[in-house]
C-alpha cells in the first residue's frame, strides 16, 4: 500500500503567496552577470543582489511575512527581536511599513552604523551584554513580560517562505540555473530556496555555504540533526550561528541539500573580487557563495548564481577586510627586514624596493629588540605588488641583495 508524500512544510504555493504579501515592500533585486567569475569558474556564472535589497540584506522578506501574518492584538501588542545586525533592520523596515512597534536588542558593541540605521527605520534599540545571545536572552524575556511576539531570525515557517521568494525571483530571471550557492547561518534562506527549487525546479541543485571557523550545518547533517558547534572568530558574522534552526534544518535536509564550508581567506580574497570586479559593496557573510565558486573552481554545474545576501558592512571593517583579501590574493606583502644601523641603509633599501615596481605603503623602523644586534635595525614595511608571481620574485630579489628578510 503506498501513501501520499508527506506535505512539505514550506510549500511553493507558500512561497507565492508571500511573494504576493511582498509586492509592495520588497524589491526585486536584479541579478548581475559576472564575465569575470564565469572566467575563474568555468560556468556562466550571476549574482543575485539582495545586497542592494531594502534594509540591506533578504532579512526583510522573511520579517515582513511574518509580522504580516500576526493577529490585530499582536499587532497592537508590539514585536521583539534580537539582531547584531541584518536581521534587526529588517525587523525595523517590516514593522514600520506594517504600523507595528518595535523593540530591538542588540549586543553593546554592535557595529555603530547598525544600530543607527535600526534606530532610523523606526525600532527602539536596546544595547544589552557583549553576544547576540545576550541580545536574544534580553528579547525573549522582553516577550514574555510585555506579550509582544518574538520574531525569531531564521526558524519559523513564515521567516522562511519569505527568504524563498529569493529562489522564486532567481527561476524567473535565470531560467536555465542550474546551481544556487546560498550562505547559510541559522538556515533560513538556504531552507526557502531549497523548499522552493525541490517543488518547482528539482532540476537545481542548492548549495549552502558556511564559514569553516562555524561550520554547525557540516556537522548537523553528519549528526543528522540540528547540532551546536562552537563558533571561532570569523569576519562573516552574518552567518556565525552555532546551532541551526529546527524548521530549517528538517526542509534542508529532506531537500538534500549539500554544504560545502571556505576559508576566512577565501571570504576575504571573494569580498576583494566582488568590490573590484562586480563594482559591489558586499558584507563578508554575503560573499560565501563566491567564496566556494573562486574555492573550488570547476565543481558546481553551471549556470551558477550567487546570492550575495547582504551588504551591511562597517567602513572599518570593510578596510581590514579588503587588506585581509589583498594579502589572501598576493598583492599586498608584509615583510620584515633587518639592516646594519648606518646612515643611508634604509633609503637604499627602499631604492631597491622601487626598483622592482612594489609599491610601499607603510614603513615601521625599530632599533630596539631582543633579537637585534646592538648596530641593527628592523624595518617592517607593508608593501603593495602586483600578484604572488610579483611578491616570490620580490622576495628573491631582496635575498639576492644580501637582506636578511621574512615575510609575514
Amino acid at each position: 500500500m503506498s501513501f501520499p508524500p508527506k506535505p512539505w512544510p514550506v510549500t511553493a504555493r507558500a512561497i507565492d503567496e508571500a511573494a504576493s504579501l511582498l509586492e509592495s515592500v520588497a524589491r526585486v533585486t536584479p541579478v548581475e552577470s559576472s564575465r569575470a567569475l564565469s572566467t575563474y569558474s568555468g560556468q556562466p556564472t550571476w549574482l543575485k543582489c539582495e545586497n542592494l535589497q531594502r534594509s540591506g540584506s533578504f532579512k526583510v522578506r522573511g520579517a515582513y511575512v511574518r509580522m504580516s501574518r500576526l493577529s490585530a492584538e499582536e499587532k497592537a501588542a508590539g514585536v521583539v527581536a534580537a539582531s547584531a545586525g541584518n536581521h534587526a533592520q529588517g525587523v525595523a523596515v517590516a514593522a514600520a511599513s506594517l504600523g507595528i512597534n518595535a523593540v530591538v536588542y542588540m549586543p553593546s558593541d554592535a557595529a555603530l552604523p547598525k544600530v543607527a540605521a535600526t534606530r532610523e527605520y523606526g525600532a527602539e534599540v536596546r544595547l544589552v551584554g557583549t553576544s547576540v545571545d545576550d541580545a536574544l536572552t534580553a528579547a525573549k524575556q522582553e516577550a514574555q513580560a510585555t506579550g509582544a511576539t518574538f520574531i525569531h531570525p531564521f526558524d519559523h515557517n513564515d521567516i522562511i517562505a519569505g527568504q524563498g521568494t529569493v529562489a522564486r525571483e532567481i527561476l524567473d530571471q535565470v531560467p536555465d540555473v542550474a546551481t544556487i550557492l546560498v550562505p547559510v547561518g541559522g538556515g533560513g534562506l538556504l531552507a526557502g530556496v531549497a523548499a522552493y527549487c525541490a517543488q518547482r525546479a528539482p532540476h537545481v541543485t542548492v548549495v549552502g555555504v558556511q564559514a569553516a571557523r562555524a561550520s554547525a550545518w557540516t556537522h548537523s547533517l553528519v549528526h543528522g540533526e540540528p547540532t551546536t558547534t562552537d563558533v571561532a572568530s570569523t569576519m562573516a558574522d552574518g552567518i556565525a550561528v552555532s546551532t541551526p534552526g529546527v524548521h530549517p534544518f528538517e526542509i534542508a535536509q529532506r531537500a538534500k541539500t549539500r554544504v560545502v564550508t571556505v576559508s576566512e581567506e577565501d571570504i576575504s580574497r571573494a569580498l576583494l573580487y566582488t568590490t573590484e570586479r562586480a563594482k559591489l559593496v558586499v558584507e563578508p557573510a554575503g560573499v560565501a557563495g563566491v567564496a566556494a565558486l573562486m574555492a573550488y573552481p570547476g565543481q558546481f554545474e553551471g549556470p551558477v548564481v550567487a546570492v550575495l545576501s547582504g551588504g551591511n558592512i562597517d567602513p572599518n571593517v570593510m578596510l581590514r577586510v579588503v587588506r585581509h583579501g589583498l594579502v589572501a590574493a598576493g598583492r599586498f606583502l608584509v615583510m620584515k627586514v633587518n639592516l646594519i644601523d648606518r646612515p643611508g641603509a634604509l633609503a637604499t633599501m627602499l631604492f631597491d624596493l622601487a626598483s622592482q615596481k612594489a609599491n610601499i605603503m607603510h614603513v615601521d623602523h625599530v632599533r630596539t629588540g631582543v633579537d637585534l644586534a646592538i648596530d641593527e635595525v628592523e624595518v617592517t614595511m607593508q608593501v603593495e605588488t602586483k600578484g604572488p608571481e610579483h611578491c616570490a620574485e620580490l622576495l628573491e630579489f631582496m635575498r639576492s641583495r644580501g637582506y636578511r628578510l621574512s615575510s609575514t
